[in-house]
């Protein structure tokens, strides 16, 4: 009972920290990092595919010349 107890508690703790890593690619990007989070805790692997596929918004009009 201790053992299961333990096991879902590390893997909620590593699953939560696992989807900042997509927020926080898309939020260094200037995309949202609530809605990244969130869409990776739902599916962890098309939110960092698409975290790292979307346009960065931080370079404006001046990175696009």
């Amino acid at each position: 009972m201790f053992t299961n107890w333990v096991f879902w508690t590390i893997f909620i703790i590593v699953w939560v920290a696992l989807a900042f890593w997509p927020a926080r690619v898309a939020g260094r990007k200037g995309h949202s990092f609530i809605g990244y989070f969130i869409f990776s805790l739902v599916f962890f692997p098309a939110a960092l595919l698409v975290a790292y596929l979307v346009e960065d918004r931080t370079q404006g009009a001046a990175g696009m010349a």
